[in-house]
């Protein structure tokens, strides 16, 4: 292929992976790519991401969607965190809220003054110095208003609908040029050199295309199956390797954020969204059975059924490759991440930021761009699944057979040597462009009972009198800024437009 010439892309299947690749394509290099998505309606979506992270922001904005409109078409919600039930033990719980926890005087860290603080018998509980997990708290949720008044803006993210967002994505995508051709694949047609060179259709249809995304799910059929990159499985650091989904009504209480409830053997999901309550059971096939767990998701649920749960098997891991010749896999078909902490759709959108970085015009000579690719995509994935095991290992739930194995599990050294600096020095290191930031591996330690020593020699420059005093002072505005916000329901119908109960 001669530098500038243009490139044929062509998406191998939809679903949220599929079209977010066809938008985003669209939007930035529509202009000398032609983009083909090839999809079956008979084949259906796994749909289980419907909760995101803050970095979803950048791909609304990116894409010029409305956040109302957004709002309205996907039946979505706000999310300020996640809290984490019974992870600890039974009858402990705590919140992983976006944004930052508290505020440090010059150059002391807001957690070395919270440990001194600890020590002296001053400090609250780590959660109540977060203006989110105040709002989480009361049900609240607001508008920027440019930190006024010493609170900093809340930090958010969406529930939404998957199957809904899949489609208000292909109507962008199309609107901007990029086709979309109706069939199942039947084959993959690889080059003499060994690139894939073609998808076959059943009609015997042929789709033709320089270089392709394959989004095909757990099928994997381009990176997978035609060009045989072996999967990486992580199993042994996340054993939990199926899940039970079912939509339930709506609870009137509306909740801020994502719930995550520890169970027997796994733990269990509930995502507020306009018009009902996303559930699921994920679980470890070895320590229940799928009869068991079914009727563990069905007896915890915040309202009535409206479906009979289904069933999704998975491995955790990854291909050993992200992208290999010229094909590079976004969704499930490059990996599994389990919904712990809401990562799946960033993993596309990151995969999809770091190919537009990296994809050069002249298709024959990217073998530096490729090798960055996929050293840049193991690093981001192995660090976010050093952030899930934590979970998992930091637990004392004594006695009981999953979570006991899941205390056992050896660490990954990445992780080990994190929670090893943390229990040193209450401090946290990022490296490598890495997902998770210090607040958030900060509240997630303590939160699993992961605890410094001491703290640092900085926060003596803060007088003993004065840490307690200043630490209320912090609380206290975040819990009272947080009473003057709208409940999360009356933000949601002021934003959409709609109450929420006449949404179908």
């Amino acid at each position: 292929m001669e530098p500038g010439s243009p490139l044929d892309i062509v998406i191998a299947g939809g679903g949220t992976a599929g079209w977010m690749a066809a938008a985003v394509l669209a939007r930035f290099i529509g202009n000398r790519a032609s983009i083909t998505l090839v999809e079956s309606e008979e084949i259906g979506i796994v749909g289980v991401g419907e909760a995101t992270i803050p970095q979803i922001h950048n791909l609304l904005i990116g894409l010029g969607i409305d956040q109302a409109d957004f709002l309205r078409r996907t039946h979505a919600s706000f999310k300020l965190g996640i809290e984490f039930v019974d992870w600890l033990r039974r009858g402990q719980s705590y919140v992983h809220s976006f944004g930052t926890v508290g505020r440090g005087v010059g150059l002391i860290p807001f957690r070395q003054l919270w440990l001194k603080g600890r020590a002296l018998g001053t400090a609250g509980d780590y959660g109540d110095y977060s203006y989110n997990v105040a709002a989480a708290r009361l049900g609240r949720m607001g508008r920027e208003d440019g930190g006024k008044g010493g609170t900093p803006n809340l930090a958010y993210a969406y529930h939404f609908d998957a199957s809904l967002f899949a489609p208000m994505l292909r109507d962008y995508a199309e609107g901007l040029g990029a086709k979309r051709v109706e069939g199942r694949i039947s084959s993959v047609e690889c080059s003499d050199e060994g690139d894939i060179a073609a998808l076959r259709l059943d009609g015997d249809r042929r789709v033709a295309g320089n270089f392709f995304i394959d989004c095909t799910g757990f099928r994997s059929l381009l990176l997978g199956d035609a060009l045989g990159v072996p999967f990486v499985d992580w199993t042994k650091w996340l054993p939990c390797d199926s899940a039970f989904a079912v939509p339930c009504a709506s609870n009137p209480v509306f909740r801020p954020f994502t719930q995550s409830i520890a169970r027997d053997a796994g733990w269990q999901w509930r995502i507020p969204l306009q018009t009902r309550t996303g559930n699921g059971h994920v679980f470890c096939s070895g320590f229940i059975g799928e009869d068991a767990a079914r009727e563990a998701l069905l007896a915890n649920l915040d309202g009535e059924a409206q479906a009979e749960p289904r069933l999704i098997r998975f491995t955790t891991g990854h291909r050993a490759e992200y992208w290999s010749r010229n094909c590079v896999a976004l969704g499930l078909a490059a990996g599994f991440m389990e919904p712990l902490e809401s990562t799946s759709i960033h993993l596309v959108q990151s995969g999809l930021d770091r190919l537009l970085k990296l994809l050069g015009g002249d298709l024959a000579n990217l073998d530096t761009a490729r090798a960055t690719f996929n050293r840049l995509s193991t690093i981001e994935w192995e660090r976010v699944r050093d952030f899930l095991v934590l979970h998992y290992v930091a637990n004392r739930r004594e006695g009981e057979p999953f979570w006991d194995h899941c205390r056992a599990i050896d660490l990954p050294p990445t992780l080990a040597e994190k929670i090893a600096l943390f229990e040193e020095a209450g401090l946290f290191i990022r490296e490598e462009d890495e997902l998770f930031l210090d607040d958030s591996w900060g509240q997630v330690m303590i939160g699993q009972g992961i605890m410094p020593r001491g703290w640092s020699p900085l926060a003596d420059n803060v007088p003993a009198d004065d840490v307690g005093p200043y630490l209320a002072s912090l609380a206290n505005a975040y819990r009272t800024k947080a009473a003057t916000l709208p409940t999360h329901r009356q933000f949601v119908e002021a934003m959409t437009g709609k109450t929420m109960e006449h949404v179908h």
